[in-house]
């Protein structure tokens, strides 16, 4: 990942994980009393995960990490952030698991472990100029025989549609924009919603990030070109309680063997 990018995600943001879930004592009383909840929409392409060796990458605030110990695998993070690693770490506590937490770029990423299943989800790839560097890491982190399982957002809803509306009634879409661009593009970096806007501690200018926007095409093919085996693409519609986008793709899932 590239250095902006690294250095906005690197800020230290509690804060923002204890505004969106509370305390790790509070969020750990969830999880245990339900621990499928934050990996429903992934954990049917995992397979049996007791006693399964899992790795995380870009694993956040870990409540995946925590869900999956919870359910009996053994689960280490990789992730660049030392305040999403006190905070996972509290969160295990107090759900009474371990959880291993690597600090650390992930192209960077160095493990003698090689793990059954490798999973990225949700506003992962879009970090990456260079997608082969990519599934070239993840590559040597899957044993033979094992997985990579990747959840993301559609490109159709990433590059090409632009909603406005909160309701079914007012939503609205519009094509906007060019499918095969490959500029990149300044966004803020995705914890900034959760934070006060009187954190001082959160610089606004190391916010932002630079983000690729890939194309179902190249996120298909990189993949195949490092050696990994397509099993599974599965195009999902909005999977929200309340659907305003009926018939556009909103996310998608792939799972690759090796």
């Amino acid at each position: 990942m590239e250095n902006n990018n690294q250095k906005a995600w690197e800020q230290e943001h509690q804060s923002a994980w204890q505004s969106r879930f509370g305390s790790a004592e509070n969020y750990a009383l969830k999880l245990i009393q339900n621990p499928t909840t934050p990996v429903q929409t992934i954990l049917k392409y995992m397979g049996e995960i007791k006693d399964k060796c899992i790795l995380n990458v870009m694993g956040s605030h870990g409540n995946k990490a925590v869900a999956l110990s919870l359910m009996g695998a053994k689960v280490d993070v990789v992730d660049f952030s030392e305040s999403n690693r006190q905070y996972a770490l509290a969160l295990a506590k107090a759900s009474n698991v371990e959880i291993g937490y690597y600090v650390s770029d992930i192209l960077m990423f160095e493990t003698s472990t090689q793990y059954d299943i490798v999973f990225a989800e949700m506003g992962i790839l879009h970090y990456f100029t260079k997608l082969n560097l990519f599934y070239e890491k993840l590559y040597d982190c899957v044993v033979s025989g094992g997985k990579l399982i990747i959840r993301d957002f559609h490109p159709i809803s990433t590059k090409l549609i632009k909603s406005k509306g909160s309701t079914a009634k007012v939503r609205k879409h519009k094509v906007e924009g060019d499918y095969f661009d490959s500029k990149l593009i300044e966004k803020k970096v995705a914890y900034s919603k959760y934070l006060d806007d009187n954190d001082d501690a959160i610089d606004p200018v190391d916010e932002t990030v630079q983000l690729r926007y890939w194309t179902l095409g190249e996120i298909v093919t990189e993949a195949a070109k490092v050696g990994f085996r397509v099993e599974t693409l599965i195009e999902e519609p909005n999977l929200s309680s309340e659907v305003f986008d009926k018939g556009i793709p909103k996310t998608f899932t792939f799972v690759l063997s090796k």
